[in-house]
């Protein structure tokens, strides 16, 4: 089996097994963009986990408008249509939230921390193809948890017994984009996707783990130059020279 088809067939078990959870208030609707938008993270995929990897970039979860709109990690729509090479229809979850409307790749609205970083990625490498040769962008959790209100719910805030299983079955996913991509480094971005990569690998000590400032504009500290600040990181970790 391809290295592809083993992260197609090991991200469709990640799918199925967070579709069996179930979440109470304040969450009121969860997206699930590997179900809905499952066509365009197939080819994206497809398109750039083809090969094994140096470095896999970890975030969270999806944003409202990146990758539950797009089905991409960090899914800003225009770097991954005119960058990253993926523009795939996108369905539709099945109940959606009134004022957080799946749109696809038609969405008017720009998520940040996806223009952020894969702006920064843009600016380091050549193309896309230089940089996905040995880099991969991954979500350690593929939900998007939403208030009544519309506001999105990290899952840091789920309580302990909602969160704990679905840690348990990210965990493993981690595992095997790991093994299937046999990286060397995983860079979270944030502090919250570098301890899900530590709880996940404790005990190997053969990957090595790092990570960047998150992009997000809820971040003073990222508003003050994000690029340069985690190209520096980067650089201090010993992963770009």
């Amino acid at each position: 089996m391809s290295i592809a088809d083993q992260l197609i067939t090991s991200t469709q078990n990640l799918s199925k097994q967070v579709e069996t959870f179930r979440f109470s208030d304040p969450v009121t609707h969860i997206y699930n963009p590997l179900n809905y938008a499952w066509d365009s993270h197939k080819s994206y995929i497809e398109k750039r986990g083809s090969s094994k990897k140096k470095v896999l970039f970890m975030g969270m979860n999806p944003g409202p408008y990146g990758m539950a709109q797009t089905g991409i990690p960090f899914g800003e729509i225009q770097h991954v249509k005119d960058w990253v090479g993926v523009s795939s229809p996108v369905g539709k979850p099945d109940i959606e939230h009134p004022k957080r409307m799946i749109e696809g790749f038609n969405c008017k609205k720009s998520e940040v921390s996806g223009r952020r970083l894969w702006g920064f990625l843009k600016e380091q490498f050549s193309s896309a193809d230089a940089f996905f040769e040995d880099h991969y962008v991954l979500n350690y959790c593929p939900l998007v948890f939403m208030e009544a209100s519309g506001k999105n719910r990290t899952p840091d805030k789920l309580p302990v017994s909602e969160s704990e299983p679905l840690y348990q079955v990210c965990n493993e996913h981690l595992l095997d984009v790991v093994n299937i991509l046999e990286v060397d480094w995983i860079v979270g971005v944030g502090g919250f996707a570098e301890q899900k990569a530590r709880d996940s690998l404790k005990g190997n000590s053969a990957i090595k783990i790092g990570r960047i400032l998150h992009p997000s504009p809820a971040s003073p500290l990222a508003n003050r130059g994000w690029g340069p600040q985690a190209l520096a990181q980067l650089e201090a970790l010993g992963i770009w020279s």
